[in-house]
C-alpha cells in the first residue's frame, strides 16, 4: 500500500489545493485544513470565543453545489487564497482581512443560489481546522473503493467528489471500513482510524464545473448497501507524508 495523493482545503468548501508532502502533528488536523469557514446568515459562531461548531454553520455544498468547482492555492507565509472556478475570473484574498472579507463575499456571491442563506463573513478557530467531527481529524480515501463506485455507476468519476485528505492505492476496495479502532503507519506518521465517513449531496456536484451530474449517494445506497465513502483518522504520532510513501496496518 503507499500513498498516492495528498490534498487540502484552506477553506472549507471553498476549493481544494493538492499537496506533494506534509508534516502532521498528533491530536491536530492536516495543517492548513479547513483553517477557515465562510458563515451565512443562519450561523452560530462566537467570535469572541471562537471554537469548533458543526458544519450546518457554514456555506456548504451540500446547499450550495456550484463550490464544488472551486479549487484553491494558499501562501502559507501571507496567509492569502487563491480561489479559482470556471464561471468566474480569478481571486486572491487575505481571509483575515475585513476588507478583503468584503471583496470575498462579493466574488462568491454569483455562485450562492437565491433562494439560499447568503454568506455573511469568514469564521476561523485558531486551534483547529473546521473538519466536519467534532475531533480533529484527517480524513482517509481508498482508491480502489472509488473504482468500485466508477464500476457501479457506469463509468468515470472524479475523486476531488469525496474531497479526501489522504488517498491510499493497494488495499481491496472497502477494506478501509475493516480496520476501524486500528492503527495506519503512513511515510513517518502514524494515524488511527475512527469511524467511516457518512456522505452528502456535495459529492453529487463536479469538481469543475459544480452541476449537480452524478448520483454517487444512490450507487453507494444500491450497490453497497451503505452511503459511506473513506474513514476519519485521529493523527497518533506526528511525521512527515509524501505521495508514493509506503502504508502499513499496524
Amino acid at each position: 500500500m503507499q500513498i498516492s495523493a495528498l490534498c487540502r482545503y484552506p477553506i472549507k468548501s471553498h476549493g481544494r489545493e493538492s499537496l506533494e508532502k506534509v508534516a502532521l502533528t498528533p491530536g491536530q488536523t492536516m495543517p492548513w485544513d479547513r483553517t477557515w469557514a465562510v458563515t451565512h446568515e443562519a450561523s452560530k459562531v462566537n467570535r469572541d470565543a471562537p471554537e469548533w461548531v458543526p458544519c450546518q454553520n457554514f456555506m456548504i455544498g451540500t446547499r450550495t453545489p456550484a463550490l464544488a468547482g472551486l479549487w484553491a492555492r494558499l501562501d502559507q507565509d501571507a496567509r492569502r487564497v487563491t480561489l479559482t472556478h470556471q464561471a468566474l475570473d480569478p481571486f486572491s484574498f487575505c481571509p483575515d482581512d475585513a476588507q478583503d472579507v468584503a471583496r470575498f463575499l462579493a466574488w462568491i456571491a454569483p455562485l450562492c443560489p437565491a433562494n439560499r442563506a447568503a454568506p455573511t463573513g469568514i469564521f476561523t478557530a485558531a486551534s483547529r481546522g473546521m473538519t466536519d467531527t467534532d475531533y480533529p481529524s484527517v480524513s482517509i480515501m481508498n482508491l480502489a473503493s472509488h473504482r468500485a463506485v466508477e464500476q457501479a455507476i457506469g463509468g468515470p468519476l472524479e475523486q476531488e467528489r469525496w474531497r479526501g485528505n489522504i488517498w491510499i492505492d493497494g488495499p481491496a476496495a472497502w477494506d478501509e471500513f475493516n480496520w476501524m479502532g486500528r492503527d495506519l503507519r503512513l511515510g513517518d506518521a502514524v494515524l488511527r482510524l475512527r469511524e467511516p465517513i457518512k456522505r452528502c449531496a456535495h459529492t453529487t456536484a463536479n469538481p469543475v464545473t459544480g452541476l449537480r451530474d452524478a448520483d454517487t449517494l444512490g450507487t453507494l445506497e444500491r450497490s453497497f448497501a451503505h452511503d459511506n465513502f473513506g474513514v476519519y483518522a485521529e493523527v497518533i504520532t506526528g511525521g512527515t507524508l509524501s505521495i508514493g510513501d509506503e502504508v502499513t496496518l499496524l
